[in-house]
């Protein structure tokens, strides 16, 4: 068959799929399809792969300023005109810009419409966390011992616990320093078995709405990184440093009583959310989603506990949680759906939060600058203003965040497309939408 039949057939039944197949389908596979442009061979960008800009962009021209006209008014002019485009007309938008420093609407076009937000769902779960958990919260992964340690044998008769807490952040130097804390008790062989208390969540491995043949994080209550190779690499690292564990690895939940604290490993919800919006990593939006679930107190929390945390977060922004469908922490879910409107009065509530707004500004992408920014709107007013979350899975582009207008004021808004076939025009909207905003 020759290629472009090929490509024609391709097309055909790509767009004959139900939207639920094609969700994740990005317009890097799709290049690769239709056009043979080979695909990235690995990114840190676990989400966005194709945050390039080469990707169909084109470069944003100044706007013109009509002196006769309020800045307000200047704003509104450059928005309508960006909206009332044939390109525009081909998508779904919805826009809000809120001035912040006047704390007045300044635009909004289609700011109710229902729309999947795709990873711009991480800011959502970004302010209730830090809402509802505080900036100091840290992530723990909790070591225990039950049983009694011999002092003249140094053996300890019983079993070490590894309590999982969902931390992504978790490395060969962390288990290095947990095995070392176990040797510090003076043991130098473990008379027992090494045991993994997965409590924490459920035993779901994806989520919600989620495409099942996707290249999607797994869910594991005790992480090594993105993996559950946590039990096994510290079962050998105790071998390496002469601690010789003469059990199995297992699965088991920490006794209520009996157990001995060993040592923790922690990491902070500020290290964990910089890289979640930075570079957009889905695995790292989910363990948040399940803090949120935790903070009860209680074990096998659910996706469905941490959507009651969000959910009471919006009704306090006088707003109704029945408006939307909080699926996830990461926006994969295909259940997602929220508005403009909601994004944006998030992050004006987070504004309002010094102690919210200052952990989570610096997480953001910063145009031409960093994360999955940092290759657009170059070389124009936003590069270096607008702080920003991207959001990409076929047929959705959205961009939601913080800039200072040419006149000094802080503006949040929120931009989300649906139903566009490639990631280039619709991200070309949002850039435009962003100098217009800056300049």
């Amino acid at each position: 068959m020759k290629l472009k039949h090929f490509q024609v057939l391709m097309l055909s039944v790509l767009l004959a799929l139900p939207l639920q197949a094609q969700v994740h389908i990005d317009s890097v596979e799709v290049a690769h399809i239709l056009y043979g442009v080979p695909p990235q061979t690995s990114t840190n960008y676990t989400e966005e792969p194709n945050d390039s800009d080469e990707e169909g962009e084109d470069a944003v021209l100044p706007f013109q300023t009509n002196n006769s006209l309020s800045w307000q008014e200047n704003i509104t002019t450059r928005l309508n005109t960006i909206l009332h485009t044939d390109i525009a007309s081909t998508m779904q938008i919805g826009l809000m810009v809120w001035d912040l420093t006047d704390d007045k609407q300044l635009y909004a076009y289609n700011e109710r419409i229902h729309m999947r937000p795709a990873s711009t769902m991480k800011c959502v779960t970004a302010i209730a966390a830090l809402y509802r958990l505080g900036s100091n919260y840290n992530y723990r992964t909790n070591i225990y011992y039950t049983g009694s340690i011999n002092d003249s044998t140094h053996v300890l008769n019983g079993d070490i616990y590894c309590v999982g807490g969902m931390d992504p952040l978790v490395s060969n130097a962390d288990i290095t320093a947990i095995a070392q804390a176990i040797k510090a008790l003076n043991i130098t062989k473990i008379d027992g078995n090494i045991y993994a208390d997965l409590s924490f969540k459920d035993r779901d491995e994806l989520g919600n709405g989620w495409c099942w043949d996707d290249k999607n994080p797994k869910l594991f209550p005790l992480l090594l990184g993105s993996t559950d190779n946590f039990v096994s690499t510290l079962y050998r690292r105790l071998r390496e440093i002469g601690v010789e564990p003469s059990g199995v690895m297992g699965e088991r939940v920490l006794p209520s009583t009996g157990a001995t604290f060993i040592t923790a490993c922690t990491h902070s919800i500020g290290e964990v959310m910089n890289t979640m919006m930075k570079k957009s990593n889905n695995l790292y939006a989910e363990s948040m989603f399940y803090q949120l679930a935790a903070v009860s107190g209680g074990k096998w929390n659910t996706a469905k506990q941490a959507r009651k945390e969000v959910n009471a977060l919006i009704r306090k922004l006088d707003l109704s949680p029945a408006n939307y469908n909080i699926a996830d922490g990461s926006g994969l879910s295909l259940y997602n759906y929220v508005s403009a409107e909601l994004e944006v009065q998030l992050l004006r509530f987070a504004y309002g939060q010094p102690d919210i707004y200052n952990t989570l500004l610096p997480t953001l992408p910063i145009a031409g600058i960093d994360g999955t920014l940092r290759k657009r709107m170059r070389g124009t007013p936003a590069q270096g203003n607008v702080h920003a979350k991207t959001g990409t899975v076929f047929g959705v582009s959205s961009l939601a965040g913080y800039l200072t207008a040419s006149n000094g004021h802080r503006l949040c808004f929120s931009i989300i497309v649906n139903g566009g076939m490639r990631q280039g025009p619709m991200r070309n909207l949002q850039n435009k939408v962003c100098v217009a905003l800056s300049q």
